[in-house]
């Protein structure tokens, strides 16, 4: 399980991403679509179409870590601004 400090902040990408990409790709989202540094040590969730899939970007100060999370049945829950 991935333990995050309250003072970490998360940034989710509400449309499908293309889970293909890899670091670069999705630093490249990180700054057209958030206009965010993706080397502040924020995570950055990205879904696939079916979101069954999810890739979270992070870097913690030496290099990126690229966490990816496939399962096996049933899909992520939609995030919806309500709450």
């Amino acid at each position: 399980m991935l333990q995050v400090p309250p003072t970490v902040a998360i940034y989710v990408y509400t449309r499908h991403a293309d889970l293909r990409k890899g670091f670069d790709g999705l630093s490249g989202i990180v700054r057209q679509e958030f206009q965010a540094d993706p080397l502040d040590g924020s995570l950055f969730l990205f879904f696939n179409r079916r979101r069954d899939r999810l890739k979270i970007l992070h870097w913690d100060g030496g290099g990126f870590w690229l966490y990816y999370r496939l399962l096996e049945a049933g899909s992520f829950e939609a995030i919806t601004g309500e709450g």
